[in-house]
C-alpha cells in the first residue's frame, strides 16, 4: 500500500475503531454487566439506543382511564416506564442514545441516591439544546457554583422572606378573581379553564414576589419561556448530536432568537455576574410559574370532581379566615386539610415523573453494582402511585393519607430530596395554600361537561384540553 494511501486511511481507521468501541462495544460490556445481576430491558441500538421507541410511545399514549376519580396516569405521562416495567420489572436497563440510564422505583435505593453527600451522584450533563430554557441556574450546576447558587436561593426563598410576600400573593389572586366576576356577570354559575388563569396568576406572583413588576410588565418574558419551552419538549424526545446546536435550523434559528431577546430584556446585575443573574431569573420564572400553576390545576380539578373534600376544605377555610377575611401569614398553619389536599394532589398529579442523577464513579446501590457515568431515572410518579407503598386505593384521591407517618422517606418526593431539594418548594406551598383557599372561601368548583380528561407530559405533568371548571358564587 502506497505510503500516501497508508496515510489518508489511518486516521479514518482510528475514527472507525473509536466509533465502534464506544458506539458498540462499551454499550454491549455494560448492557452484558447488567444482565449478569438480573436486570433487563430493552435492547441497546447503536448511536439512538431506545430514543425512537421512547417517542413512539409517547404519540401513542392516552390516559388509561379517562375518569378523573381513577387517576391512573403513569401509563399516560410515562408510557415507556410503564410498558417496560410490566415488561422487566421495577428496575431496568434503557439507552438514551449510548448512555445506559438504570430506572429505579425503590424507595430506598431513591433516597440512597438523593441524599447522599459522599460525591459518587451528581446532576446529568444538560443536552445543550436545553439551555435556552434553563440556563446556567440552579437546575444544571454542580460543585462549587450550586453550593453558591443554592446559598443566595435559600436566602431569597427562605420562610421569613417568603411571609412577607403573603400580601402580594394575595392581591395577585384578587385582580384575577375581579376579573373573573367581570367576565361571570349577572350569571350565578359560569365556566373558566383554570389552567390557562392559574398560570397567569402564578406568573403574576413570581414576578411581584421576586422581581418587583408585575405579570403584564414580565409578560413578554413568559411569552419567550414557553416558546423555548416547546422547543425544549421536542428536543428532549431525541438524542443531542454534537454540534447541531450551531446548524442553522430551523428550531435553532428560533433560540438562538429568543434566547437574544430574553437576555436583553430581564438582566439584573447583584451579587452574582450578570449571565449568572439572568440564568437564575429563567430558572425561577419558569420553575415559579410553570410547577406551581400546574399544581393548583390539579388541587382545582379534584375539588370539583370530589364536593365531600372540597366542602370540608371550605369549611376549614371559613373557620380559620372567616367568611370574607382574606389569608393572612399567621394562619396558614392552621389550614392542615388544604395543606393534606395540595399533598395528595402533589402525590397524584406531580409537577416532575422523575428526577436524573449520575454516578459519577463505580457504585453499590442496593444489591447492583453499577459503572461510573450510569444515569439513575428515579421514577417518582410510578412511587407515588405504588400500591406496595399506598395501598390498593393507591389512585384514588384521599387526603387523609397524610395523617399518618409516611412509611419511608422517599415514598412521597415531589420536591427531591437531600440537599438538592427545591429551593423553592416553600413558596410552592404558600403560594398554592393562599390561592386555593381563596378561591373555594368565595366559590363552589364543578367540572364542565366540556372537560377532557387527558393528562400529559409537557416539561411538567398538565391537562392537554385546558381545565374547564364551573364556578358557582357561595
Amino acid at each position: 500500500m502506497p505510503l500516501f494511501l497508508f496515510l489518508v486511511l489511518l486516521p479514518l481507521l482510528v475514527i472507525l475503531l473509536k466509533f465502534a468501541y464506544s458506539l458498540i462495544w462499551v454499550p454491549w460490556k455494560i448492557q452484558r454487566h447488567f444482565q449478569r445481576q438480573g436486570v433487563r430491558g430493552p435492547g441497546y441500538r447503536p448511536i439512538f439506543g431506545n430514543a425512537a421507541e421512547i417517542r413512539r410511545l409517547y404519540s401513542e399514549a392516552q390516559p388509561k382511564s379517562p375518569d378523573l376519580t381513577d387517576n391512573d396516569v403513569v401509563g399516560s405521562v410515562t408510557p415507556f416506564y410503564y410498558r417496560w416495567s410490566r415488561m422487566y420489572g421495577k428496575n431496568f436497563l434503557y439507552w438514551f442514545g449510548p448512555k445506559p440510564r438504570l430506572a429505579i422505583a425503590d424507595p430506598e435505593m431513591i433516597k440512597n441516591v438523593l441524599m447522599n453527600t459522599s460525591g459518587s451522584f451528581g446532576r446529568v450533563p444538560q443536552d445543550p439544546l436545553s439551555k435556552p430554557l434553563f440556563a446556567q441556574g440552579l437546575v444544571g450546576l454542580d460543585g462549587d457554583q450550586w453550593a453558591l447558587h443554592r446559598r443566595i436561593a435559600n436566602q431569597a426563598f427562605s420562610l421569613e422572606r417568603i411571609q412577607s410576600w403573603v400580601p402580594d400573593m394575595v392581591a395577585s389572586i384578587m385582580k384575577r378573581l375581579e376579573k373573573w366576576e367581570d367576565s361571570g356577570g349577572e350569571r350565578d354559575e359560569f365556566e373558566i379553564d383554570v389552567h390557562k388563569e392559574l398560570h397567569e396568576v402564578s406568573a403574576d406572583v413570581i414576578s411581584r414576589t421576586a422581581f418587583g413588576s408585575s405579570f403584564e410588565e414580565g409578560k413578554r418574558i413568559f411569552d419567550l419561556q414557553e416558546e423555548q419551552m416547546h422547543l425544549f419538549s421536542k428536543a428532549k424526545r431525541s438524542v443531542y448530536i454534537p454540534g447541531f446546536r450551531f446548524l442553522p435550523t430551523k428550531d435553532n434559528r428560533e433560540r438562538w432568537r429568543l434566547e437574544k431577546e430574553t437576555r436583553e430584556s430581564d438582566g439584573r446585575e447583584e451579587k452574582l455576574g450578570v449571565e449568572e443573574i439572568i440564568d437564575e431569573c429563567k430558572t425561577f420564572y419558569f420553575a415559579g410559574k410553570e410547577t406551581t400553576a400546574n399544581l393548583l390545576t390539579w388541587v382545582l380539578l379534584l375539588l370539583a370532581q370530589h364536593h365531600e373534600w372540597q366542602t370540608k376544605a371550605r369549611e376549614e377555610v371559613i373557620r380559620v379566615c372567616g367568611f370574607d377575611r382574606l389569608p393572612q401569614a399567621d394562619n396558614l398553619s392552621d389550614l392542615k386539610l388544604v395543606t393534606m389536599i395540595i399533598n395528595e394532589t402533589l402525590r397524584l398529579y406531580p409537577p416532575a415523573t422523575m428526577i436524573m442523577r449520575q454516578t459519577l464513579k463505580r457504585v453499590k446501590l442496593g444489591n447492583l453494582d453499577i459503572p461510573a457515568k450510569t444515569q439513575l431515572h428515579s421514577a417518582l410518579i410510578a412511587v407515588h402511585h405504588d400500591p406496595e407503598i399506598w395501598g390498593e386505593d393507591a389512585n384514588r384521591f384521599n387526603p387523609l393519607r397524610f395523617t399518618e407517618p409516611r412509611k419511608h422517606i422517599a415514598s412521597f418526593f415531589p420536591f427531591g430530596l437531600g440537599p438538592k431539594i427545591c429551593a423553592g418548594q416553600n413558596l410552592a406551598m404558600v403560594e398554592a395554600k393562599i390561592i386555593v383557599a381563596t378561591i373555594i372561601q368565595r366559590y363552589s368548583l364543578t367540572l364542565s361537561p366540556t372537560y377532557v380528561h387527558s393528562p400529559m407530559l409537557f416539561i411538567t405533568v398538565q391537562p392537554k384540553y385546558g381545565a374547564q371548571i364551573l364556578l358557582r358564587r357561595i
